[in-house]
């Protein structure tokens, strides 16, 4: 029937349901409501009679419906003549004539000839309420409004939109209630409710252990998870679904139960019991058509009461007395004037104030910044300000996050009048990443719509469409990988057909093998791998099912083992690979790693956890691997070692090489050692042993044959962990190496290795020189250390080296700078000429014209005693 404002019976046409006359005989710009519990056919009439007009927008509640209906609207009308418009995603073809949208991106501005708002007893949820009041009091078709929703709000419509005329429809099917079942026995085609993730992974787990395997349906999915969810469980992979209460809100499928796991939800401040009507809209997807359903309760949720059973099976619901409202029409004089005029209070009885919505909180947030007090003055920066924060929050970190990233594009809009494409780059490509968990890629979905957002409103970005194709792009991307996470998570074939093996104490036994390539066997399903002497099941080691798995995957290995270990102890040292990270490698798995031993160069052998029967097959492994590392280090090490034997015969050599042993192949420099005699220094330097100025080294033990390995036992018996130097490199910057690694020294700025260090020291000490004889440093100094030439006094500072630095031109001055110079060891100067100095005075005697004077003879005298008179001595020293 059709029931006019005042009440009165309006006789509808005859039919399954009760229908409105053509538009084109209508009244234009009739307002009208078609009322009732789920499933009986409001958005397919809403949809027909939209497609009834020439043109037309209708509002859903979510994305995921508004996608759907698009997609209904494209196989019937084509591709160009049908647009979508959400928050994320905006569709609109030049001929687009019938929009499905979202309520909060209805193009209001846009005259057509319906308009149509879906689930308008919305209006009355304290968070998204004010946006469907607004739709109800001001959104209007120039041919016919129609509202869609439940009976509770039929009061209030009559109430708010003087002349509406209301419809009621019954429901197509039964709802009954059967009580509580246990998730064990629930029926095939069940939909079980929760009201929350973890919830819903838990029960899903309880699922996929039990029955096989189920669907996932959360309002964080994005349109292209869900609809692959749902053709899991609509193509029969799958006989169960779990859900939040997303799926209250028009999602039909072929559901024949419904399941709630709770009677209480968290509606973002208070954890509060639910209302009739909201279980009544999740139960009500049970039944589709004239098939009846039914709904209960499962898991650790009580049974529900008589009262809320007759209500939801009578369909008999408390009517709404208020809905949500906030004022739309805003001052932007300012932002204390917008903020003002969003805390106005309701107009008119029937209206009350909602929660603060997060748009609120993001404006509250950003008027606190001094950057954006400075910039936002005026009606162009607060409207724009206003328009930032409504971006969604799709990410509801709950860390200011959201308000941060307002405010950065508030800035660039305001300045650049538009996003700069880095940004959305630079969103993107960190968001374009299908690795991590489930809960990691829901997150990075939630990042790209905000960026979909952005990029879908006018005038914000430059080619805003090809920026919503490739947000798209990415969203497809990481909805894709999310759906195949979900089917490996809780959907598992492999491991049903184990979990529907007889109960614990029955006769028989899984069969299981374990094949030539270590992969593991049971019933047929390769359950897992052994690696190494470790078991790798294919299935989370946390769940459950994980753990009957591996119990059936050990009782394999109970004749696999014996004969892995046999084959182990008959494997030579070329079989194995030792890691920089102390870890021994076998068959490209680890088994073993190194730790410190009763010396430097006698590591011992810790095995890592294995599938080991008793102690003894693991002591096997051990002793066999603990003798192969100590060959390992004694083929490489072997001339080291075989110093013991050449230095027996002297106690003071023997006593040298212990400290070497001790020290790790270096030792520093004692007195003792540079009074040792010249055969035992020959017989030192024979063996390969050299006594440096400062360090006792082997040089060969740092060479790239031995050099690997002399890091690697630093490291172990160091606790450190220490890359490999190149061998041939003669200095190591700090930057790259904080601790000098065995064969080199710190000397200042650098590590300078400890055989070119000695040859460095013998050149460039002024011990044997004679005193007061400077020398240039060479031109190749630095080069040939491999170092800056500017690091070169810092170095020989830290030698004890004593030097002139560089000194460079000062402005004014000619000439060649004065170089770095190496100065010759102190004491009295001899100032009696050789021979051959008093010949080199007597030619330059010779050479002197008669008429030089005392003057001339003086500054002689001078530059005898300047730096290059020292510079000449030393070039006509090399040239002698």
């Amino acid at each position: 029937m059709l029931l006019s404002d005042s009440g009165k019976i309006i006789p509808a046409m005859t039919g399954p349901h009760p229908a409105f006359a053509p538009a084109t005989s209508r009244q234009s710009g009739v307002i009208h409501a078609v009322l009732g519990p789920t499933n009986t056919g409001k958005t397919h009439y809403a949809l027909t009679r939209m497609m009834a007009h020439q043109s037309g927008i209708i509002g859903f509640p979510l994305r995921l419906l508004a996608r759907e209906n698009y997609e209904r609207l494209v196989k019937l009308k084509g591709e160009r003549h049908v647009a979508l418009l959400t928050g994320e995603e905006k569709i609109i073809p030049p001929g687009a004539r019938w929009f499905s949208c979202t309520v909060e991106a209805m193009p209001l501005d846009r005259k057509v000839d319906f308009v149509g708002i879906d689930e308008i007893q919305l209006a009355a949820d304290p968070d998204r309420g004010h946006i469907f009041t607004d739709r109800l009091l001001h959104a209007r078709g120039k041919g016919e409004t129609l509202f869609l929703g439940a009976e509770t709000i039929r009061g209030l419509l009559r109430q708010l939109v003087p002349g509406i005329t209301i419809e009621t429809r019954e429901r197509l099917s039964r709802l009954t209630n059967i009580g509580p079942v246990n998730l064990t026995r629930l029926p095939p085609r069940s939909a079980i409710v929760a009201f929350s993730a973890t919830e819903v992974y838990a029960i899903a787990e309880a699922i996929r252990q039990k029955r096989g395997g189920c669907a996932i349906i959360m309002g964080r999915l994005s349109p292209r998870t869900r609809n692959a969810q749902v053709a899991l469980y609509q193509n029969r992979d799958v006989d169960y679904l779990v859900a939040t209460d997303a799926i209250g809100m028009g999602l039909n499928m072929d559901v024949d139960h419904v399941a709630l796991a709770a009677l209480h939800k968290f509606d973002g401040q208070n954890s509060r019991a639910l209302t009739p009507q909201e279980v009544a809209q999740i139960t009500g997807r049970a039944g589709r058509g004239m098939r009846d359903g039914t709904f209960g309760t499962t898991a650790s949720c009580p049974p529900m009461s008589q009262q809320l059973v007759k209500a939801v099976e009578d369909h008999e619901f408390e009517a709404i007395k208020a809905v949500y409202w906030r004022q739309t029409a805003l001052d932007y004089t300012s932002p204390e004037t917008l903020l003002n005029s969003l805390m106005r209070k309701p107009p008119r009885p029937g209206l009350i104030t909602g929660r603060t919505a997060s748009d609120l909180d993001v404006l509250t947030g950003l008027m606190q910044m001094d950057d954006i007090r400075e910039v936002a003055r005026g009606h162009r920066a607060t409207e724009l300000l206003w328009d930032v924060c409504q971006i969604p929050d799709f990410r509801k970190l709950g860390d200011g996050s959201h308000t941060r990233l307002c405010a950065r594009l508030f800035l660039d809009l305001l300045k650049h009048r538009r996003i700069p494409p880095t940004w959305m780059e630079g969103q993107l490509r960190g968001l374009d990443r299908l690795d991590g968990d489930m809960d990691t890629l829901m997150h990075r979905l939630s990042g790209v719509r905000v960026c979909a957002y952005v990029a879908a409103r006018t005038g914000w970005m430059h080619q805003s469409r090809q920026w919503q194709e490739r947000c798209r792009a990415v969203e497809d991307r990481l909805s894709d990988t999310l759906h195949e996470r979900l089917k490996e998570r809780f959907v598992n074939r492999r491991a049903t057909a184990l979990l529907r093996r007889p109960e614990p104490g029955a006769a028989s036994e899984a069969l299981h093998a374990v094949t030539p390539q270590n992969r593991i066997i049971v019933e047929g399903h390769e359950v897992g791998q052994i690696v190494g002497f470790t078991m790798q099941i294919d299935t989370p080691a946390d769940s459950r099912e994980g753990d009957l798995l591996r119990r059936a995957g050990r009782r394999a290995l109970r004749q696999a083992m014996p004969a892995r270990i046999r084959h182990f102890l008959t494997q030579d040292i070329s079989r194995f690979t030792l890691t920089d990270d102390r870890q021994i490698h076998w068959e490209g798995a680890p088994i073993a790693t190194l730790v410190r031993g009763d010396d430097l160069f006698h590591p011992l052998i810790q095995l890592l956890p294995g599938e080991f029967q008793d102690n003894h097959q693991s002591r096997q492994v051990q002793t066999h691997l603990q003798a192969l590392m100590t060959e390992r280090i004694s083929t490489v090490l072997e001339f080291f070692f075989r110093l013991e034997d050449k230095l027996q015969d002297s106690p003071t050599l023997r006593g040298l090489y212990y400290r070497l042993r001790e020290d790790g192949g270096t030792t520093p420099t004692l007195p003792e050692d540079r009074t040792l005699t010249p055969a035992e220094k020959k017989h030192l330097h024979r063996s390969g042993v050299r006594i440096g100025w400062r360090q006792v080294y082997c040089p060969q033990l740092f060479r790239p044959a031995c050099l690997p390995m002399m890091v690697l036992l630093h490291n172990i018996w160091h606790d450190r962990q220490q890359a490999t130097p190149d061998a041939a490199r003669i200095c190591l910057t700090s930057d790259g190496h904080p601790i000098p690694p065995p064969g080199w020294e710190k000397a200042g700025p650098v590590h300078v290795r400890l055989d070119r260090l000695d040859a460095l020291l013998s050149t460039l000490r002024p011990h044997g020189r004679q005193p007061g004889r400077n020398i240039m440093a060479p031109d190749t100094l630095a080069s040939s250390l491999g170092i800056k030439a500017a690091l070169l006094p810092a170095l020989l500072k830290s030698l004890n080296i004593p030097h002139h630095a560089p000194q460079p031109l000062s402005t004014g001055q000619y000439g060649v700078a004065s170089p770095l110079i190496i100065l010759g060891r102190t004491g009295r100067r001899d100032t009696r000429p050789s021979g051959r100095q008093k010949g080199t005075e007597r030619r330059r005697n010779r050479q002197q014209k008669p008429s030089a004077g005392r003057r001339e003879q003086k500054a002689a005298q001078k530059q005898a005693d300047s730096p290059f008179a020292a510079l000449r001595n030393w070039s006509s020293g090399r040239s002698s």
